[in-house]
């Protein structure tokens, strides 16, 4: 009960405690995320860590994205997501490196998720892979406006602002 971790094909693999930068990241790219969805309302929700999401709809794959936002609020339920959501975002740490660029990137491709964000603060650089008919890739770096995919390139996070927001 203690203990964090996350549940992958069966598999529990365990979190460490996210560092100060991790977490003052995770505010600022929340409050970006945030400020865009009101200022483009729609039926989309913005979540932040931790919250359990349902990756397969089944009882072998529980994960906890840094951040995910969900368009289709059905699948919102009391305590979990049940089902893949439209975009997951995660912050890379030294130990979670492997995880969330091979073991995740693929689950998330699998069940549904449209569009996976993975922030690597050490190197500044932000990997934004779009799933769908095209797989496409793109890097940018810390000095980037990073255009939301799913928002139809409507909303766009400044990450000059999400450098300002590290220690």
């Amino acid at each position: 009960e203690d203990v964090r971790a996350e549940l992958i094909d069966g598999k529990f693999y365990i979190m460490e405690a996210p560092s100060i930068n991790h977490q003052l990241l995770l505010m600022e790219l929340a409050m970006q995320f945030a400020m865009c969805q009101k200022a483009h309302p729609g039926d989309c929700k913005v979540i932040f860590a931790p919250c359990d999401v349902q990756l397969d709809e089944d009882n072998y794959t529980m994960v906890q994205p840094d951040l995910l936002v969900v368009c289709d609020l059905a699948k919102l339920h009391k305590q979990v997501c049940y089902g893949a959501p439209d975009l997951t975002l995660e912050i890379m740490s030294p130990a979670s490196r492997s995880h969330d660029s091979v073991r995740k990137l693929h689950k998330y491709k699998n069940a549904g998720v449209r569009e996976y964000w993975l922030i690597d603060p050490e190197n500044e650089t932000v990997m934004v892979y779009e799933f769908g008919s095209e797989n496409r890739f793109r890097l940018y770096t810390f000095d980037d406006q990073v255009p939301v995919g799913i928002s139809d390139n409507r909303c766009v996070i400044d990450f000059r602002q999400v450098r300002k927001a590290m220690i």
